[in-house]
């Protein structure tokens, strides 16, 4: 009996140990296809739900995204993504080195990110365009485009540089019609921007974005879509070269007037920022809460803007005049943290405009102190509560969205949350995971895969410890790149046989600012990004 009873045992656990792997999700999915909860599985390359094909996830599925192959998820125009979580089981994209005995922690830009491409207007000459990183094309004449539905997703450490100057945020929108429905998704860690809408008319609500790299919301193209309940979080030490923002908004590159213009509607945004009081020490590469620029044409209500160097800047000439002629707004509005230059314009000509006077004049706009806002504990890293306390202004002076089928007409407050615990739409589903520096890669010797490896620390001054893999002998070379494109220094350039490495780079010599570490081997480039900060 004895025997049986362990020959079940091992069979048991055999079958477990079958169970607990992941499914490779790997190259073009072109038929319907399911990812059901009782299994895991791992984003290797890119993975391309094409037209036609529908890929439906599973309330309470984990997808694994692979560092080494750069793993992401890209539904092109006329696929779609059914990915339906809910509030008690959500549906969970992270890295690959969360897993239970990953030899080391998550970090930035662990994996590629989600891009959903459709076929609505954007307003590139021709119509269409190539997404960042992987480059499909996007865009086209169908403003009520469907691509599918995503409700209570996570997306954890996404962001990976593809290649130097060449990255992809947390989630993607490219040219994506109304007919998409999301709402209650949280990007956390993204090493890029968290959200981007290039063009399109998707309506999102229920946005979360923690501790991101570069900017939280960021819209170009054209974008014109409904937007509210809209929460960040940032970490006073990480901001990218590119300088970070709370939103970053551009009708396109160059600022032209072509149409569709940028022209999203926001309503009820709670953004906020790394400085919690006037000794919080901040990286220096951070900027606005709010920088809205190159003739977009934005119409914010009920936002609160919370401890940023600036709180809002109005650029260029386009932009200042469709405030002064009322195409563009903030109403309100909180700024709070800062009453010297809170408001502020950039190459504004000799346009007549006093952005303070234009902020303190009307509609509901104030400044205020960080403590007289009166939140919970919003610059708490580990547990932010943007909750508003009793006597809060947040729970006074806000206008009511409207009532169209999309807005929630009773959210009559500035920022993304009222004190009403029953409508918490944070509650239960978002968690605010935390990067450790437990064990590292490699760490017990065994090398089966070429990997880059986050540097350590990071940001760094002046030193830091890059590490990577070779799996077998192989001619290897690593360098470091200023944002240029400019090789800055060569670490390694050599034949290496299999095995662990790190390399300290000394940038005693090299100014502040953000770099890219770049390492090859034969067909494999690998590249990430790191921050000097002096």
């Amino acid at each position: 009996m004895k025997k049986i009873l362990s020959v079940l045992l091992l069979f048991v656990l055999m079958v477990v140990k079958v169970l607990a792997q992941d499914v490779n999700l790997q190259g073009d999915i072109t038929s319907n296809t399911t990812l059901t909860s009782n299994n895991t599985y791992l984003l290797k390359g890119f993975v391309r739900v094409q037209s036609g094909a529908t890929l439906t996830i599973e309330a309470g599925t984990k997808i694994y995204g692979e560092n080494l192959s750069q793993g992401a998820l890209i539904i092109k125009p006329g696929g779609k993504i059914i990915a339906m979580g809910t509030e008690l089981n959500p549906i969970v994209f992270t890295s690959e080195y969360t897993k239970p005995g990953s030899l080391r922690s998550p970090y930035y830009g662990d994996w590629g990110g989600i891009i959903l491409l459709g076929n609505a207007k954007i307003n590139v000459p021709g119509g269409t365009a190539s997404i960042e990183g992987p480059g499909d094309s996007y865009g086209g004449n169908d403003d009520a485009d469907n691509s599918g539905t995503m409700q209570y997703v996570r997306i954890e450490y996404p962001g990976i540089a593809f290649s130097l100057n060449n990255e992809i945020n947390g989630l993607t929108f490219g040219g994506v019609g109304s007919g998409t429905v999301i709402d209650h998704i949280q990007v956390s860690y993204s090493g890029d921007d968290s959200y981007e809408w290039f063009g399109g008319t998707v309506n999102c609500k229920n946005l979360v974005a923690y501790r991101g790299w570069d900017d939280d919301f960021d819209t170009d193209f054209g974008y014109s879509g409904k937007l509210q309940f809209l929460l960040s979080v940032r970490d006073p030490e990480i901001a990218d070269q590119s300088q970070s923002n709370g939103f970053e908004s551009d009708n396109d590159g160059s600022g032209s007037l072509n149409t569709p213009r940028t022209s999203p509607t926001w309503w009820n945004v709670t953004l906020i920022g790394p400085k919690a009081n006037s000794s919080t020490t901040i990286n220096s590469l951070y900027r606005r809460g709010m920088h809205l620029r190159r003739s977009s044409l934005n119409k914010i209500s009920n936002a609160l803007i919370m401890g940023w160097p600036r709180g809002i800047v109005i650029d260029g000439t386009n932009t200042v005049q469709a405030t002064i002629n009322g195409n563009m707004w903030v109403n309100n509005s909180i700024v709070s943290g800062w009453t010297s230059a809170a408001i502020d314009t950039a190459n504004a000509g000799n346009l007549n405009f006093t952005p303070t006077t234009w902020f303190t004049n009307s509609s509901g706009r104030t400044y205020a102190n960080n403590s007289d806002v009166l939140l919970t504990d919003p610059f708490n890293l580990t547990n932010p509560n943007v909750t508003p306390l009793t006597g809060s202004p947040v729970l006074t002076g806000g206008a009511t969205p409207p009532n169209d089928g999309f807005f929630d007409a009773t959210a009559t407050f500035p920022g993304a949350l009222s004190n009403d615990p029953a409508k918490n739409w944070l509650a239960n589903w978002v968690t605010y995971p935390q990067i450790t520096t437990d064990v590292d890669d490699e760490e017990l010797g065994i090398v089966t895969e070429f990997k880059l490896e986050q540097n350590f620390p990071n940001p760094f001054n002046p030193s830091t410890v890059i590490s990577f893999s070779v799996p077998e002998a192989s001619n290897v070379k690593l360098s470091v790149y200023n944002v240029l494109g400019q090789e800055v220094a060569v670490l390694v350039n050599e034949f290496v046989n299999a095995g662990r490495y790190s390399k300290s780079f000394n940038a005693k010599d090299l100014s502040s600012g953000l770099y890219i570490y770049t390492i090859e081997a034969g067909s494999v480039s690998i590249s990430k990004k790191m921050t000097l900060l002096k």
